[in-house]
């Protein structure tokens, strides 16, 4: 099988790989560049930027890929004079989703609902949620220049964040980028116990009143499980986003978090 290389998104297709038995844990595509346009093309099509944070990670990636990237396994997307193996680009299949219907909170979780007196926002603080997601977590996926694309995108209305608020002080938050029905949950965190299971929660409230559909938890770990998330196939879940989509509108009025109380247990 040839090697494969698209110019743009809009060209891409997915690799097929004959080889069934073959790695699953690897990217869609290498290259092209985090502009705007390029990063929220590639959202449109559910594949998501995990750029090298420096020379060793881009090193790794040419290491690890290099020999799929050739037969056509991993595809290549952008112009030939660029280095492809700064940013890998990565779409899981199955899929891990939140549907709104399935999300739940754990007893310790409701606890803190109801006696920690925190209220949530949307947008309110996208910078500094996305600080807080990336600090003190290394390799960093979301490097300087992702951020600055992210923050580029939030204010054309495409990327969004959530804040979970103690008072005054930032208790914890999520954030993501939207298209019709779906919220990505690219990154999450919390200070306060709880928190990030509340910003997970209120996104999915407020993209519910936006008639939104699901959420994009993207990987499978335990801590999403215990939300409510499971896997779908790929395919199934591409269907559901629509490339054509325009952006989500979330309410961005500050709430009290108590009222997601009303989620099921």
């Amino acid at each position: 099988m040839p090697a494969s290389r698209y110019q743009d998104w809009e060209s891409f297709k997915f690799p097929v790989v004959p080889d069934a038995s073959g790695p699953r844990d690897r990217p869609v595509a290498v290259g092209a560049d985090l502009s705007p346009a390029s990063v929220l093309g590639a959202y449109r099509r559910g594949i998501i930027p995990m750029p090298a944070a420096g020379e060793y990670f881009r090193t790794l990636n040419e290491v690890r890929y290099e020999e799929e990237v050739a037969t056509g396994a991993i595809a290549v997307v952008g112009g030939e004079r660029g280095d492809p193996y700064w940013a890998a680009w990565w779409s899981p299949d199955p899929r891990l989703v939140i549907a709104a219907d399935d999300l739940h909170l754990g007893r310790n979780v409701r606890k803190r609902l109801r006696h920690d007196a925190l209220s949530t926002t949307a947008d309110a603080a996208f910078r500094e949620v996305a600080e807080a997601c990336r600090a003190g977590r290394e390799p960093r996926w979301l490097t300087d220049a992702l951020l600055e694309t992210l923050a580029q995108l939030h204010r054309q209305g495409w990327a969004h964040s959530i804040e979970v608020w103690l008072g005054d002080n930032l208790a914890g938050g999520a954030m993501g980028v939207g298209i019709g029905g779906v919220m990505s949950g690219d990154s999450l965190f919390g200070r306060h116990p709880g928190a990030a299971a509340v910003a997970v929660a209120d996104m999915s409230a407020r993209l519910t009143a936006a008639g939104g559909v699901f959420i994009d938890a993207q990987w499978d770990t335990p801590f999403l499980r215990s939300l409510g998330a499971r896997p779908v196939p790929r395919d199934r879940y591409l269907e559901l986003l629509g490339e054509q989509a325009g952006p989500v509108r979330l309410p961005a009025s500050s709430l009290p978090a108590e009222r997601l109380l009303g989620l099921p247990h």
